[in-house]
This record gives structure tokens, sequence and C-alpha cells, in this order.
């Protein structure tokens, strides 16, 4: 059974929702980047101060800091683990790839979940979000494509990513995933 996983996708096209159940099925560890910032904030740690001054400055938070809060929760998992949302870029991919070696824990399978822009589109504007207009969307999915699609590539090359059509119902993508690791 594959225990080291990767969620790669859009904006929308379910990557956390799949996640969570297949986390929940199997008692993997869930990481997602966004969540792991917000809690390392909320516990005030000294790497929590640091990540609430550069967030509320209006700055990312920098790829060395995310990678040491990943590699903290990574340490702590027993059984397996699901990073969702990260890496973002190949620069990322190859920072992790690293970190992941020193912890004995390559990731084994990348699930990209996959659809239609139109779809995206549409999942994102029903979600009810202030900030989701579609010209909003449409910039975002293109900053998407251009800074994490060439992840698809580099996952591929290593033989380890798996396509998964997102515009199906949720416990049949489950269902498909669950198989693909087993």
């Amino acid at each position: 059974m594959k225990k080291y996983l990767l969620f790669l996708g859009p904006p929308g096209a379910g990557k956390g929702t799949q996640a969570s159940l297949i986390s929940e099925s199997n008692a993997y560890l869930h990481l997602s980047t966004g969540e792991l910032l917000r809690h390392e904030v909320d516990k005030k740690t000294n790497l929590g101060i640091k990540i609430k001054e550069i967030i509320n400055s209006g700055k990312l938070v920098d790829d060395h800091l995310v990678l040491e809060i990943v590699k903290q929760n990574l340490v702590l998992s027993k059984k397996g683990w699901i990073l969702d949302g990260y890496p973002r870029n190949i620069s990322q991919a190859d920072s992790l790839t690293k970190v992941l070696e020193e912890l004995n824990q390559p990731i084994e399978k990348v699930f990209y979940i996959n659809l239609s822009e139109d779809i995206l589109v549409k999942r994102l504007i029903n979600r009810g979000r202030t900030d989701d207009n579609e010209k909003i969307i449409r910039t975002r999915l293109e900053i998407y494509k251009e800074t994490t699609q060439p992840l698809i590539a580099y996952y591929k090359n290593l033989n380890i990513l798996e396509y998964i059509d997102g515009d199906r119902d949720l416990k049949i993508i489950s269902d498909e995933i669950k198989q693909k690791i087993a």
C-alpha cells in the first residue's frame, strides 16, 4: 500500500476534498500548507511569529520556511501522509525531494486531479467567496498553469503520476484513488 502521496490540481479541482477523504480512511496525515501556516501562527511559535510578520507585510512565505514546516510535520507521521498544495513549482519539488530522501519517505504516488477550465470556473464561482469572480478565477488558473503545471511533467518523468478525472462523483474519484494506492 502506498503511504506517501501528493495531490495536484488547479484551484477547484477537489484535491483538498479527496486528500481529506483518503487521509481519513487510511489514518494518514493530511498536510495542507495553508492550514499548516495558519496553525503555526495560531500556536504563536517563533516560526509562527515570523510567518505572521511576513503575511502581514503582504509578502509570500518563502520556500525555505514552508519546507521547514512541512518537514516538522512529516517527521510526526507514523502511518503515512498526503501533501496537498505543496510543492507549487519545480524548485519546491526539488527541495522537497531532498528532504524526503533524508526522512526516507519518498513520494510514492502523485494524483493529478484534472478538470476543464469552464467547469473549474463554474465550481469556484458557486463556492460563493467574495473574491471569486470569473476574471479573478481565470487569472488564478493562468498563474497555476505557469507555475504548477510543469510539476505534471516532473512527476510523470518519475513514473509516479496518476491522472484522475475530477468531473465525476466524489465517491467514484475516491474509490479510484484507493485502488491506485492499494
